[in-house]
């Protein structure tokens, strides 16, 4: 009959909801680290482009890695609790929308004020793939084997 899961189809549903969850995790630990390193090796020659001089430079990078952690730690809080009230994964897909607008818009900024706007939204977009992605697992896989999923 159609529609009609036996006790023997859980298993490979819940399997594969822990990949589906593992997955999503991963890509989102993967684009965190990728902004994070990517964003330091181009954010000199980014500043020379909008015509920060360069003895500016490096206070003014400093000042957006300091904008980018700001967004990190608010989105922390922001996307833990609305995690809380709305589920995890559609949270989890609000913020990654939320930091693809963000670094969309990054690569129009011609001053630095916007630039670090920018920044910071994409900080609190990237604050949830770490948080939101290791609670999906966590809460998505068996105790004995949560330790290797996270």
């Amino acid at each position: 009959m159609a529609g009609v899961t036996s006790a023997a189809d859980e298993p490979t549903r819940m399997s594969r909801a822990v990949a589906a969850a593992l997955l999503v995790s991963a890509l989102g630990y993967f684009v965190d680290i990728y902004d994070l390193i990517l964003f330091s090796i181009v954010r000199m020659k980014s500043l020379r482009a909008i015509g920060v001089p360069e003895a500016r430079l490096l206070d003014e990078g400093i000042r957006l890695i300091n904008w980018q952690m700001g967004g990190m730690l608010l989105g922390g809080i922001l996307w833990g609790v609305l995690g809380d009230k709305r589920g995890r994964l559609s949270v989890l897909f609000g913020s990654i929308v939320m930091y693809s607008l963000a670094n969309i818009a990054n690569a129009y900024v011609t001053t630095v004020p916007a630039y670090a706007a920018m920044r910071f939204l994409a900080g609190i977009g990237l604050a949830d793939e770490l948080g939101a992605g290791i609670t999906l697992v966590s809460e998505s896989m068996p105790k004995r084997t949560r330790g290797i999923g996270t």
